[in-house]
């Protein structure tokens, strides 16, 4: 048995016994150097911190410190009461509020998790008052954060970006249109299940000019920070990786004008910062030595040569790597999956002559619904963690949701102008 065989092996055993991710990449590279004595060890340690000197991973740290200080400074309380001005007629009320929320606040945050995590603490216990299930309180929470990684700035997208040198700044541009179309979606099957269930709207009386000015005027400037890193990025007044640090900046700017976020804000802020960045460049530079180790034995170039003398259609190679991705996603963290498959996938696609930018939206959104799946499933574990909820309910409260993921998933998939026509309008 070949030394790369033994190393994937070791890989998925140990992914399986729920050894922590980082850990059970970094072992299956050990391996393969171990029974390799002809290529020095040291490289290990070479590869592991090369795959993080990045200068578009700088980004990660930049946006999630940004999203943190938008939850200390009042932002995300002012965009809450926007959101439910808007959705407060509507059936479903409050649910209609969470998915409207995670869309707007995946803008500022850039991570599922935070989103999930933010929204069930404050969003849940109140649904719950108001008369909806727990079950599907912490579903639409869960769900709806999945919107997170395809609002710019995903930090999803930075990592793909950064890893297959595809344009960061596209990709941002390109997760509007599927984001938009999950969110409106999500809405309908809310208000379809609201409507059967007797889940009322938050308020009857109909708005009044004064109160939509009020509320937009609040949230004006925190829903403007989109705006302000899309139109930064396509101008060329900055990088993507620069954005992040005018994200902080305009956070701190908020949290300053609010007079909300304190200095033991900032501290904690920076402390949250440190913990979720050190797990995630953990995860990158593992996995980047296990591509190395991938790359050394031309898996890379072998597997295109096998798909492509397989499958002749390009629709039949996206369907198979829907099921891959789906598949993988169940057992392995979204960010160590990202870094080990894209640079395999990737190059297989462009030979099939699809977008390089529709396969990347179509890629991130395959992961993201793994963050949603046992066994892994994070967010689905993070969201139920602190709603209480048990993980057999929330998954048969979950079917519908994720009948409709799949329906948009082939959407995303088969209709390429939903991940490139915005893009293509801009650039």
């Amino acid at each position: 048995m070949s030394a790369v065989s033994v190393a994937s092996i070791v890989l998925l055993v140990l992914l399986f016994l729920r050894v922590p991710v980082f850990a059970a990449v970094l072992a299956g590279s050990v391996s393969y150097f171990i029974l390799s004595p002809s290529v020095p060890t040291q490289i290990i340690a070479q590869r592991v911190l090369a795959g993080i000197e990045s200068i578009p991973l700088l980004a990660v740290p930049f946006f999630l410190c940004a999203g943190v200080f938008m939850n200390y400074s009042g932002v995300t309380k002012r965009v809450m009461e926007f959101c439910e001005i808007l959705t407060g007629n509507m059936t479903g009320g409050l649910a209609q509020v969470n998915v409207l929320l995670s869309t707007l606040m995946g803008g500022l945050s850039g991570s599922n998790l935070a989103d999930a995590a933010m929204e069930a603490k404050i969003l849940v216990p109140e649904m719950k008052k108001r008369g909806f299930s727990k079950e599907f309180s912490s579903v639409v929470t869960a769900v709806s954060a999945l919107i997170t990684p395809l609002i710019p700035p995903g930090i999803a997208m930075i990592i793909y970006g950064s890893i297959t040198n595809v344009s960061i700044g596209k990709l941002f541009v390109a997760g509007i249109g599927p984001g938009l179309l999950l969110c409106a979606s999500l809405m309908v099957l809310v208000a379809i299940i609201s409507k059967k269930r007797n889940y009322r709207s938050v308020r009857d009386n109909p708005l009044t000019a004064r109160e939509i000015f009020r509320a937009v005027a609040h949230a004006a400037l925190p829903l403007f920070l989109p705006v302000v890193i899309i139109g930064g990025i396509r101008l060329g007044v900055f990088t993507p990786t620069e954005a992040g640090a005018v994200a902080i900046v305009y956070s701190l700017f908020l949290g300053l004008l609010y007079r909300e976020i304190k200095l033991k804000d900032v501290l904690q802020g920076i402390r949250e910062t440190i913990t979720s960045t050190a797990s995630i460049m953990v995860i990158i530079g593992a996995a980047s030595a296990f591509a190395w180790v991938l790359t050394r034995e031309r898996i890379p170039q072998q597997l295109t040569e096998l798909i492509i003398s397989t499958i002749t259609n390009k629709y039949v190679f996206l369907l198979a790597v829907n099921a891959f991705l789906l598949l993988v996603g169940m057992f392995i963290e979204g960010n160590a999956a990202m870094v080990i498959l894209a640079p395999l996938l990737h190059p297989v696609a462009v030979a099939y002559g699809i977008n390089e930018i529709h396969f990347a939206i179509v890629f991130i959104f395959n992961l993201a619904l793994g963050c949603l799946t046992p066994p892994m499933g994070t967010v689905m574990f993070v969201t139920c963690s602190i709603t209480k909820c048990k993980i057999s309910d929330f998954i048969r409260e979950a079917i519908p949701f994720y009948i409709l993921l799949l329906i948009c998933l082939l959407l995303l998939t088969f209709i390429p102008v939903l991940s490139t026509g915005i893009v293509e309008l801009i650039y």
